[in-house]
């Protein structure tokens, strides 16, 4: 049985809606509504009916998920002078930090909330090694840390809660809807950022996207990370790799996969990594699950269950080793799965591979991403043979303006991190943390300033908002 294309549904659906309304010759037999309650009955679905949603309007900004982007623009909105709400669907801050154990933080070497950060994880003794470029952190502190920084700044903040609608009044974003224990609410504000990562919120406000290298969706793997637990740190010195730059030349991750091999498998992540985060609590990631949409729930969960079948087969079979794999044991597997690819909402400007290969400079730059462009492999096959590369481009670094964090086709709204405009081969460089925090404290400080000075954020030159951002210490 064939699957309907978009144009043959709409025929259909126009057939019925004419076949339908035939009713309404006869006065009173049918409305408009139930004409369109009947057509979604006759094609498999269940009309849902419309309700009275209880309405908050008490945020000049609402930032929609609490990932690294969602933090930086949120505590840099508060600091600007803006009422923040945030919505998280997790049970904690942090998204990919924290719920995804990502453990590591990269391109780090950014002014502003990047080195506040930085500095605060190591008041606490949370973080290991010195260079700005790849950082091992304690992932449960991070939580803790986050929450505590949330609280100082004022910031109303809502875990567990999900945003399924949004409604534009013409063209401008005026009100999201979330779905929690607390049922189904409305929210109101001038201003909204999307910092899902996965760029839902610009996806349910009616944006353009685009997603994965083409429509078929050869998207990048997905990862599900973990923390371990070893008999002697020491022992497998020689495994784990090291957050100085200068010495991170692949020689671990050869190393630990010699000993997979020989503990009688092959990891569907070829260059499996091991870190350490402090004493003998290890940080892994080893798995890859390919051509996943970031949309699809069903295909996720069976990605997360794969991921975490083969994570435990693979630290059972190094147990069984002995030597220095003695005692092995698996802590915490993440809550969430590590998603690389999600939808890249349409901005202003898209930020492109020639951008990235020349080293385009903007006047409204907001960042300098300088990481290489990291594509890992995007099939099982693929993986065999190299577990990710750099499409030919030597990165130069390069400028993200802010017209690529403003949406193009909704008013009011903004993104930050990894959904901003961009091509797959720019995504590639500029999706790691360090870059996304950057782009948070821009969508931040540009929201703040338009939500309370009654303009859009297209409307607020980044002359502007850098120049508070100055003021407020988060520039040098």
């Amino acid at each position: 049985m064939s699957t309907p294309t978009p144009s043959s549904d709409l025929k259909r659906r126009s057939f019925l809606r004419a076949a339908f309304s035939g009713a309404l010759v006869t006065p009173g037999v049918m409305n408009a509504a139930e004409v369109e309650k009947a057509i979604a009955t006759s094609e498999g679905h269940f009309h849902e009916q419309a309700r009275d949603l209880p309405l908050v309007e008490d945020a000049d900004v609402i930032v929609c998920g609490a990932g690294p982007a969602g933090i930086a623009a949120a505590i840099t909105a508060a600091r600007a002078g803006a009422r923040v709400r945030v919505f998280e669907w997790r049970g904690c801050l942090g998204g990919v930090w924290t719920a995804g154990l990502l453990g590591y933080l990269l391109d780090f070497d950014k002014p502003g909330f990047n080195q506040e950060l930085l500095k605060r994880l190591d008041e606490r003794g949370m973080r290991r090694g010195t260079s700005h470029k790849s950082i091992c952190y304690e992932p449960e502190g991070m939580k803790l840390l986050l929450e505590e920084m949330f609280v100082e700044a004022g910031i109303k903040f809502q875990l567990h809660t999900h945003v399924c609608a949004a409604y534009r009044d013409g063209k401008r974003l005026t009100t999201v809807v979330t779905e929690s224990k607390s049922g189904r609410q409305a929210w109101k504000a001038p201003v909204f950022i999307d910092t899902t990562g996965d760029g839902d919120l610009g996806a349910l406000a009616g944006c353009s996207f685009e997603y994965g290298e083409a429509d078929a969706c050869p998207c990048q793997p997905m990862s599900l990370n973990a923390l371990l637990v070893c008999k002697d740190v020491a022992a497998l010195e020689a495994f784990i790799h090291k957050s100085d730059p200068s010495k991170a030349d692949g020689v671990a991750k050869d190393a630990f996969l010699a000993e997979i091999k020989r503990a009688g498998l092959f990891p569907s992540y070829a260059k499996p990594t091991l870190w350490q985060v402090r004493d003998n609590l290890l940080l892994v990631m080893m798995n890859h699950q390919y051509a996943v949409p970031c949309f699809d729930a069903a295909k996720i969960t069976e990605a997360t269950v794969q991921a975490r079948a083969e994570m435990n087969k693979i630290v059972n079979a190094l147990r069984k080793l002995g030597g220095p794999w003695e005692a092995l044991q698996i802590a915490a597997t993440a809550e969430q799965i590590g998603v690389r690819d999600g939808r890249r909402i349409a901005g202003r400007y898209t930020v492109t591979k020639d951008d990235v290969a020349a080293g385009a400079r903007y006047d409204d730059a907001v960042v300098r991403p300088t990481f290489s462009v990291d594509i890992h492999a995007l099939s099982a096959d693929m993986n065999k043979k190299t577990a990710y590369h750099n499409a030919g481009i030597k990165v130069k670094p390069y400028d993200i303006p802010l017209r690529a964090l403003i949406a193009k086709d909704v008013d009011g709204l903004m993104m930050a991190g990894r959904n901003i405009s961009g091509d797959f081969i720019a995504h590639a460089s500029y999706r790691v943390t360090g870059n996304s925090v950057a782009m948070g404290e821009a969508a931040g400080v540009t929201a703040a300033l338009a939500a309370t000075t009654k303009r859009l954020p297209h409307d607020v030159p980044w002359s502007e908002a850098e120049a508070k951002l100055k003021a407020l210490g988060q520039r040098a």
